[in-house]
């Protein structure tokens, strides 16, 4: 006999004598709906109800969806369930408890797909590639008319508005030492975007994430014990920035110092490149003749200003500078970046024949 069957059984019924008796009927049909509920319950509890909440895969097409800044996951959820995403906000909101990295979810445009399952929605959201189309991402090494054709591109915003915005930088919050110059302040790093910024609000971003960095290196501090000035290793580290590869920075570092020590000029062509609008490091004679504060074969010491805007490692090698007298370095080969130093005037020229070597080999 059946569950249903015992549950319904005549014998459970009280004596009747009609068998079709008003009360009979009740009885039966209140069994059958406590069976039913029983049955509807153990469905539910080993995965009925799931399955009616949730999408299975990872879906298919290309839909958009935009996270503002500082919504819940709750929020998301239904977002996503707005644009079929995922099925419920439940399938969402389940996954993302189970996943601590949810938690790291910013604001952003996302590339999702439909009908995904909630698992599959949440480490797509996790995935930085579903981001792409809405991150600012600047390099090591900008100049800032670089950094505003980044800018640009990525946040559908005009050119000018960011050139207007750094031609009067006060609303930048800039350091009090920076004295109104932007160039060297901003940070190379990823910057999620909403849609919703404007230029100064983009450009406030970058000088913020500058400060976070500097605070955590103690810039200023470890500048003072350095004898320089917090510009000053932020001008050196953009030097580093445009003249060698990372591994290199400290030496290199050491070579400015040693310099700035026997007041020799520098002679870097990254600072003539910056001063012509120029890219390349092999310049003429000509151009490396031009009049301007920022010709180091020139003007002994630091130029104006930075040339760039340099990352962390930059600044902490311009910090940190290797032990050693060296004077000298040449990259001996531009296409892997090997670069060597020399102490003496004879190795430098040895060095500079290699280089040339290399370039007759072209």
């Amino acid at each position: 006999m059946t569950f249903l069957n015992e549950v319904l059984s005549d014998e459970q019924l009280p004596p009747s004598r009609n068998a079709n008796s008003w009360s009979k009927r009740v009885v039966i049909g209140a069994c059958s709906i406590a069976a039913f509920a029983i049955i509807y319950g153990i469905y539910a509890i080993f995965g009925g109800g799931s399955e009616i909440n949730d999408y299975t895969g990872s879906g298919t097409g290309s839909v958009n969806i935009t996270v503002s800044r500082g919504e819940s996951l709750t929020k998301i959820g239904s977002t996503l369930q707005g644009a079929d995403v995922v099925k419920s906000i439940e399938s969402f909101t389940d996954a993302a408890a189970n996943n601590k990295a949810s938690a790291t979810i910013g604001p952003g445009i996302y590339t999702m797909k439909t009908q995904m399952s909630g698992e599959s929605a949440l480490l797509l959201m996790l995935d930085p590639a579903s981001r792409a189309a809405s991150r600012l991402v600047l390099p090591e090494g900008l100049r800032l008319d670089e950094t505003v054709e980044l800018s640009a591109s990525a946040s559908g915003l005009p050119a000018i508005d960011f050139e207007e915005v750094l031609a009067n930088p006060d609303a930048l919050a800039l350091p009090s030492w920076a004295e109104s110059r932007p160039e060297g302040f901003m940070f190379p790093a990823t910057y999620d975007l909403v849609g919703d910024e404007n230029a100064e609000g983009i450009l406030i971003s970058l000088v913020k994430r500058f400060k976070q960095s500097a605070s955590s290196i103690d810039l200023e501090v470890r500048a003072a014990q350095l004898g320089r000035s917090p510009y000053e290793i932020l001008t050196v580290a953009s030097l580093l920035e445009g003249e060698v590869i990372p591994e290199d920075f400290s030496k290199v570092a050491a070579v400015v110092y040693n310099r700035l020590e026997a007041k020799m000029p520098l002679q870097f062509d990254s600072t003539v490149s910056y001063a012509l609008g120029l890219d390349e490091l092999q310049l003429s004679a000509d151009q490396l003749d031009a009049d301007s504060p920022y010709n180091t074969y020139k003007v002994i010491g630091l130029p104006p200003t930075p040339i760039n805007s340099p990352g962390e490692a930059a600044l902490e090698a311009a910090l940190s500078p290797a032990k050693g007298q060296w004077l000298y370095f040449v990259t001996v080969n531009p296409d892997t970046g090997e670069t060597k130093f020399a102490r003496s005037y004879e190795k430098f020229l040895k060095l500079k024949a290699e280089y040339q070597a290399f370039l007759d080999a072209q």
